[in-house]
């Protein structure tokens, strides 16, 4: 089965992980992709493309400042991801319940020994 294109997939684009670092980099605020690129240790055109990418499934926003376009998180478009992941949280919870069951089991064996 072919993938599907990295700019119509959430999923896809954030499987990248110079596009995560890139969504980690947002989260405290507004970038340059000068910026954006110095910090990744990437070249100009490489983060450039990253970030089309980003904004082309949703993630990131970019608008003008004077001659310099500032590249912002746009969070909304994670909302299919939280969703996703969130299906798996009963999962975690029933598997962090038998693992506490199985260390108070075990703390409890070597108090009697």
């Amino acid at each position: 089965m072919a993938r599907a294109a990295t700019t119509s997939d959430t999923f896809n684009a954030i499987a990248e992980p110079q596009r995560r670092d890139i969504l980690t980099l947002l989260r405290s605020g507004e970038r340059s992709v000068t910026d954006l690129a110095r910090e990744l240790g990437i070249s100009q055109p490489s983060a450039s493309k990253h970030l089309r990418v980003l904004r082309e499934v949703g993630l990131v926003q970019a608008r003008e400042e004077g001659k310099q376009r500032l590249y912002g998180l746009d969070a909304r478009g994670l909302r299919e991801v939280h969703e996703w992941v969130g299906g798996f949280e009963q999962f975690w919870a029933g598997s962090f319940d038998r693992l506490d069951a199985y260390v108070r089991e075990l703390k409890k064996t070597r108090a009697e020994d």
